[in-house]
């Protein structure tokens, strides 16, 4: 469990919205209490329910606010520090979701690619862990330094989300366990659709090829590093649309026309792969969006949230 000084400013920060939070829904308690016992025609039974509404309405905000953060290394002989952040539905889930976001390997955009979608999950009833996956970060991609040490690159980020899925199966043994990404976050989502299979993927205006023509150079460069970046056979067994057949789980995908940082047709060869490989998949290709914007434009998280319970995913 993670307790160090940012975690704790975390925690106070949250405090008194919670607390007011609290003492709103406690105030709705009472007030619903009282005026149950000016309505004489409210026998036992509702009675029970009046209660049991409210203890539910007292309690609720606090439950969608609850989160736990920890490092999914600790204990382990690996010496990193990546953050997986959950956020727990008031109810116990059957469907758990990871989520990758994006920022080509160099960077995360942890509130619209990451937060927002956890909570917007989570008020569907659906357990969310934001994966903060180890990128290269924006002094190596500046300044170049992994000329001179490792630094982060692959295979770093796809072993924290092999081991993000070995822990929230872990705590949700039966439930459907899935992984949604964003832009570089959603080629790290395909990736594992490859392995330890989970139950599907959503890859969302994802990067998808590290070949040219349409590869986004910056996340191949923040996946690969600087010397290995233009190595053809690291290019080739990263490039999604090659491997199409090895894809254990069904493939959400969705992006922009107008996309203007990852080409579209990342989406297209991948689209065109899957149906070639027969993998079951949906795509959504839409005329405008652009790119980055996580769940503000378009409809794609209710065709997502449909899309899951469809009564085809197990």
């Amino acid at each position: 469990m993670k307790s160090n000084s940012h975690s704790t400013l975390s925690l106070g920060r949250g405090c008194r919205k919670r607390f007011a939070k609290c003492l709103i829904s406690f105030r709705n308690f009472i007030s619903i209490i009282f005026r149950g016992l000016t309505l004489s025609h409210f026998g036992s039974g509702h009675w029970e329910t009046v209660i049991l509404h409210s203890i539910y309405l007292l309690l609720i905000p606090t439950i969608l606010s609850a989160q736990n953060t920890e490092n999914i290394w600790a204990g382990t002989s690996v010496n990193s520090d990546v953050e997986l952040t959950a956020y727990m539905p008031p109810i116990h889930p059957s469907t758990a979701v990871i989520i990758c976001p994006g920022g080509s390997y160099c960077w995360l955009a942890g509130k619209t690619e990451g937060e927002d979608v956890a909570r917007a999950l989570q008020a569907h009833g659906i357990a969310a862990y934001v994966l903060k996956y180890r990128v290269s970060g924006t002094f190596a991609h500046v300044t170049h330094s992994r000329l001179f040490y490792r630094g982060n690159r692959y295979p770093d980020a796809f072993n924290d989300v092999q081991r993000a899925l070995q822990l929230v199966r872990g705590h949700f043994p039966k439930a459907r366990l899935g992984v949604i990404g964003f832009s570089a976050g959603g080629h790290l989502a395909l990736l594992a659709s490859m392995y330890n299979a989970p139950s599907f993927v959503a890859a969302i205006y994802p990067v998808v090829t590290m070949r040219n023509p349409y590869v986004h150079k910056r996340s191949r460069r923040g996946l690969l590093g600087e010397y290995r970046k233009n190595n053809r056979l690291m290019q080739d067994s990263l490039s999604i649309e090659l491997h199409a057949d090895r894809v254990q789980c069904r493939v959400f995908l969705v992006n922009c026309k107008d996309d203007p940082v990852v080409d579209y047709h990342n989406s297209v060869m991948l689209d065109s792969a899957l149906t070639a490989a027969h993998k079951s998949h949906r795509y959504i290709q839409y005329p405008t969006g652009g790119h980055g914007f996580g769940m503000t434009k378009n409809n794609w998280f209710d065709e997502f949230i449909s899309w899951i319970n469809d009564g085809k995913i197990y």
